[in-house]
């Protein structure tokens, strides 16, 4: 039986309706807090690096490299990365074995020791100066014995060290702590199995695992570091070509009338945090997608 034809009327006009259905109406509410989201961190973060930026483009570039090559300016920048580094190194040793404390051990006072690791991000820096003072400085039995024993902590490098390990802390800490969480107990019990023992165990199978961690941390930490002023300025006691360091001088060029210099230290720094902001982002990128394979 053959199929019968359709005959198709030409005055008939047919009309196509499109496959996509129609756009809803426009979420003005998700528009408007990205909009607030964006408006505030431009204004917040994008337009005073403009502003500094644009204050550098008026100072001719011979003047501002003349500016870092002062004596006071190549001290200070050579004891702020020093001093960072420093503490960058110690923080990295501290701030995992407090993390793999934590995580791995249950003992009295946990918890309470959990919360003092926030505790830094609770004192202001300079309350921070004042209590490390307090407790090493000269007039203190701390400091007295100390300084006895031909140990200089405040108004010399340690004390800068010191107070750098203080507001950094925890960068270190929260960084690798959750890494350790998520690891499967199975992998260190099995190296255990092996024959391998805690520290050989650590180094082969945990500390690759927190390794993205425990960068983020201390790169963190660096960064942290190469602005901190407000207990700086009082532990190192601002002594030019001695314990002066570059938050302390771009302070001291503000006062005392020069913005060319404080301005070129800014970018110097500036520059620096902004290397180590890639540098953090590649990590964190790197870690999750280590973390998904």
């Amino acid at each position: 039986m053959s199929t019968p034809e359709t005959v198709r009327d030409p005055n008939v006009t047919t009309v196509t309706l499109s496959q996509h259905p129609t756009s809803g109406p426009i979420n003005w509410a998700a528009y408007t807090v990205r909009a607030t989201a964006i408006g505030y961190i431009g204004l917040l973060v994008l337009l005073p690096l403009v502003a500094l930026a644009a204050s550098a483009g008026h100072v001719p570039l011979r003047q501002l490299l003349e500016s870092l090559r002062q004596p006071e300016a190549t001290h200070s920048l050579a004891l702020t990365f020093g001093t960072a580094l420093a503490m960058a190194l110690i923080n990295s040793v501290t701030g995992t074995v407090v993390a793999y404390c934590l995580v791995r051990y249950e003992f009295t006072g946990k918890s309470l020791l959990n919360s003092l690791v926030d505790l830094p991000f609770a004192i202001p820096t300079v309350v921070t100066g004042l209590m490390l003072v307090v407790l090493y400085g000269p007039g203190s039995a701390v400091g007295h014995f100390l300084t006895t024993h031909g140990v200089e902590v405040m108004y010399a490098k340690p004390g800068i060290v010191l107070a750098l390990l203080f507001v950094t802390f925890p960068f270190v800490v929260r960084a690798v702590q959750p890494l350790l969480l998520e690891m499967d107990l199975e992998t260190e019990e099995a190296a255990h199995t092996l024959g391998a023992g805690h520290w050989l165990t650590f180094r082969r199978v945990t500390l690759p695992t927190v390794a993205p961690g425990l960068a983020t941390g201390v790169t963190l930490s660096f960064a942290r570091a190469l602005g901190e002023f407000g207990s700086v300025v009082i532990v190192a006691g601002n002594i030019p070509l001695k314990t002066q360091v570059a938050s302390v001088y771009i302070y001291g060029q503000i006062e005392t009338s020069q913005p060319e210099a404080a301005t070129a230290m800014s970018l110097v720094l500036l520059a620096a945090s902004l290397i180590f902001l890639v540098t953090v982002d590649f990590l964190q990128r790197r870690g999750a997608a280590t973390h998904e394979r």
